[in-house]
């Protein structure tokens, strides 16, 4: 197995989004716009409600797939279409947005420790105005491995014989919560064209004698396998990977197509009411 070394380091960057929450960015920044196939990385995480209290009121997305994994807190989902969901820590939810969809992530707490991430993923242009789709994941749906000194939740891919909830099928996506005792090891196999990147959100860990500094996004160079080692106050990372897909990405804001002229068209429909097209069915699991 090649190991995977690390390309590049990316602290996060304090954002302001929805109505003023404060959330940390390293894809989607400067210093790395797109990890095809993915867009852009926030983790949101406070238990200050000063911070989070606001949401994210409705904001439109079209032509790429937003997951947002809850670490803490409780947030609900609504959506122009009738949707409504409820994503409890532990949680997760997969929303196909591609031809249009206004919703909102709104805070069901007043309270408390409010963490996660959110993940933007691109679509491959055949489906960027295809039918949106929106799916839920209850926190007992998402499958754990469990073994000496580590313990992870399969999102989506395939870890130890546990298949994920989550299926991304044009990337292929791979999303695991590794959570490791104090300088414990874990290692997994990578299709070796992927694009990777893993994500420290507590402790500190460590590939071959290199640091990945909590609150960095680290993507990984070429090969076929990962291993990373704990240092001895454990460690909390998300491990992503994912098939590139190999077009142009023209992104303004919310909206991420292949053309400048898909992009206008795209302001043009938000502006005139018609960008939501199609309701999405919404699954829930769990």
């Amino acid at each position: 197995m090649t190991i995977r070394s690390i390309q590049q380091q990316i602290q996060a960057t304090p954002v302001s989004e929805g109505a003023g929450v404060s959330v940390h960015r390293t894809l989607g920044t400067p210093a790395l716009k797109h990890l095809d196939p993915f867009l852009m990385l926030d983790h949101f995480g406070s238990d200050n409600p000063d911070e989070y209290i606001a949401g994210f009121p409705d904001h439109p997305h079209r032509g790429f797939v937003t997951l947002t994994y809850m670490l803490d807190g409780h947030m609900e989902h609504r959506d122009s279409m009738g949707n409504r969901g409820d994503l409890r820590a532990g949680g997760a939810q997969w929303m196909k947005a591609a031809s249009g969809v206004i919703h909102s992530e709104m805070p069901r707490q007043s309270n408390g420790l409010m963490r996660g991430f959110q993940l933007w993923i691109n679509l491959p242009a055949t489906e960027k105005l295809s039918d949106p789709a929106y799916q839920e994941f209850a926190p007992e749906a998402i499958p754990e491995v469990a073994g000496e000194g580590l313990r992870v939740r399969v999102l989506a891919g395939e870890y130890a014989g546990q298949r994920g909830v989550i299926d991304d099928p044009h990337t292929d996506l791979l999303y695991l919560d590794v959570e490791l005792a104090a300088n414990a090891r874990f290692s997994v196999p990578l299709a070796s064209a992927y694009a990777a990147f893993t994500y420290v959100y507590a402790g500190g860990a460590r590939i071959d004698q290199n640091a990945l500094p909590q609150h960095s996004l680290s993507v990984l160079r070429q090969g076929d396998g990962v291993a990373i080692n704990a240092g001895p106050d454990g460690a909390r990372l998300i491990l992503v990977a994912g098939r590139p897909i190999g077009e142009p990405i023209v992104q303004y804001g919310p909206f991420v197509m292949n053309t400048r002229e898909e992009i206008e068209q795209a302001m043009r429909d938000y502006r005139d009411g018609k960008l939501v097209r199609v309701k999405a069915a919404m699954t829930a699991v769990g």
